[in-house]
């Protein structure tokens, strides 16, 4: 037996393990598994074999006339998943998806990222990411919608934040799962939260913002039913009218032979030229990367000027009012923040685009100007015409168009995930246009 299989074999046994979860993720970035029994004997041939499943169902993979795709689990992502029974002790492998014939899956956003992290290793880089996934904690009124679990504001204390012992219960069972957790407070918004981990290689991170997500609606749900209570998580960009939304910061770096090279001691910020061709190439794809960084109709909702959204197309050092900050940590701790992804974007498709974006900017040099360090949301349209800046497409529409039309883009995910993005997009938008809100009856029904 393999020394890998035969090492994950003695923690399985020693942690009791009965049921085997093989875990991946469609075109929108929702997990989906398959669920087998644990089979100590069998490992060997589930881990170089994999198991054949139906693709056809799955958003954004095949046709149900070429539906056989198969899971392979990486030995690596193995996690003992702490919310569940011990009687019934499950643990969870991430997958790699296939086709029949051994070839990576062409419709595998983990896959992708994958490759886009292998081309850039060839030249000795490493890409690295530290997300801030915001979340609501809400609860259900009278007549069924969704209100926010507290009223508190940014950094508040119990008892206004009711948010203390769930981010207490979420980063315990975080940690039993591997996560290195910096720190958890509650957000601006009444109801929000966040919980930021360290920073890690971005196939890692990617896999970690969909435990992330998963784990803490399970956990909040089981405390949800032992309270006997109505509230639970929700990551939609945009919950509640008025109040601010919630985004994913991301925080990104690159690495050679074991230096950050985003860091230059001589320079007079102590950037380097790379680390600004990449800040560059972000503001050159921006409103095309909006498309798979703020993937649905509602991340428009929060990308609007006001409530502190990352709209304005700049970069400035340790400016919040622009799309991309420049923190003043440097040394290895040099990075740059790019502001506007939410947590409902997929993040092995997210973490591809930026990199690729980064990284034209690189090979084309491409200057990303003089960084700006205005009060951008306190400037006129006419000032801010003025010093050059645009605003992100406002609407997924926009967003979407402007996707369809990037060859960078088109490139970075390949044909099968472009062509099946933009055609979700579409139907998507189709079907938003077409509903009748109640702000609209309120307004317009005594015409």
């Amino acid at each position: 037996m393999d020394e890998k299989i035969e090492k994950i074999t003695k923690r399985m046994k020693a942690d009791n393990i009965k049921f085997i979860r093989l875990q991946f993720v469609d075109l929108h970035g929702i997990p989906k598994n398959v669920s087998i029994p644990c089979k100590l004997g069998n490992l060997e041939d589930l881990f170089k074999n994999g198991i054949l499943f139906d693709g056809s169902s799955i958003a954004g993979f095949v046709g149900i006339n070429s539906s056989d795709l198969v899971l392979k689990p990486d030995i690596t992502t193995y996690s003992p998943l702490s919310w569940r029974p011990e009687e019934s002790a499950s643990c969870r492998f991430i997958c790699d998806v296939y086709t029949p014939d051994g070839k990576p899956f062409a419709g595998d956003p983990r896959s992708i990222l994958k490759k886009a992290l292998a081309e850039i290793k060839e030249e000795g880089y490493t890409y690295n990411i530290g997300p801030e996934p915001e979340f609501f904690i809400v609860d259900t009124d009278d007549e069924g919608l969704p209100i926010p679990h507290d009223n508190a504001n940014y950094f508040d204390v119990e008892p206004v934040d009711k948010g203390t012992d769930f981010r207490r219960e979420i980063t315990t069972n975080l940690e039993e799962l591997g996560f290195d957790v910096e720190a958890s407070h509650h957000e601006v918004g009444p109801g929000q939260n966040e919980i930021a981990f360290k920073f890690d290689d971005a196939l890692k991170t990617a896999d970690a913002v969909v435990t992330f997500k998963q784990a803490i609606k399970a956990i909040v749900a089981n405390m949800a039913d032992f309270d006997g209570l109505d509230y639970r998580v929700t990551f939609m960009p945009k919950p509640f009218f008025g109040e601010n939304g919630s985004g994913m910061h991301c925080h990104q770096s690159l690495f050679k032979d074991g230096e950050n090279i985003f860091y230059d001691e001589n320079s007079e910020d102590g950037l380097s030229q790379e680390a600004k061709w990449f800040i560059g190439g972000l503001i050159k794809h921006s409103a095309a990367l909006t498309a798979v960084t703020n993937p649905i109709v509602n991340s428009y909702k929060r990308l609007v000027p006001g409530y502190e959204a990352p709209v304005y197309i700049s970069y400035g050092t340790s400016n919040r009012s622009t799309l991309i900050r420049v923190p003043a940590a440097r040394g290895k701790a040099t990075r740059i923040e790019y502001r506007s992804p939410d947590p409902a974007c997929n993040p092995y498709l997210a973490f591809t685009v930026m990199l690729k974006a980064g990284m034209d900017g690189i090979k084309n040099k491409i200057d990303p100007g003089e960084p700006i360090e205005l009060n951008l949301y306190e400037l006129s349209e006419e000032e801010l015409e003025e010093h050059g800046i645009e605003l992100l497409p406002s609407s997924l529409w926009e967003a979407y168009h402007t996707f369809e039309e990037s060859e960078l883009l088109k490139e970075a995910l390949g044909e099968h995930i472009f062509n099946a993005f933009l055609e979700s997009k579409y139907e998507e938008w189709d079907e938003y246009r077409v509903q009748v809100f109640g702000y609209e009856q309120r307004k317009y029904l005594n015409i």
